[in-house]
């Protein structure tokens, strides 16, 4: 299932973000893909506030991941893979699959780090649309084995 979106505001992609964690069960895995500026660690933001996280969320860069207590239970993972040299590698050693079946795991940049996805997953695409404007397109990536 996929739908794409024109977020004309800052605003409205924090509502899709609101929109996209009433959603969610744990555990679940989110890929973001977009530009510099596109919007990933704004959405993520507003994502974690949804899911009731009231520490301040930052972007991860230097860290790689930033830990968020989730008021009911598990935890909010927020990954970012852009400083990775050789990041698939790197990411299967800082354990980051382990991950994948705790809590809510977002991952900026996850086109780096797409041999390592789980199969099913929500695959986020943030797209310049103008100035301020986003065009995104959410996926859910189900698998279909039988």
């Amino acid at each position: 299932m996929s739908q794409t979106l024109l977020c004309k505001t800052p605003e409205a992609t924090q509502a899709l973000a609101r929109k996209l964690a009433r959603t969610l069960t744990q555990p679940v895995v989110i890929a973001l893909y977009g530009d510099l500026g596109a919007g990933k660690t704004m959405f993520t933001q507003a994502l974690a506030r949804a899911l009731g996280v009231t520490d301040p969320v930052t972007s991860p860069t230097f860290t790689l991941i930033n830990e968020y207590d989730l008021p009911h239970s598990g935890r909010l993972y927020h990954v970012d893979v852009y400083r990775l040299d050789d990041a698939t590698s790197e990411a299967i050693a800082l354990g980051l699959e382990d991950l994948f079946d705790e809590g809510v795991v977002v991952i900026e940049w996850a086109d780096r780090i797409t041999p390592i996805l789980p199969e099913e997953r929500i695959d986020v695409h943030f797209e310049h649309a103008g100035a301020q404007q986003r065009r995104i397109t959410i996926r859910r990536i189900e698998d279909e084995t039988i």
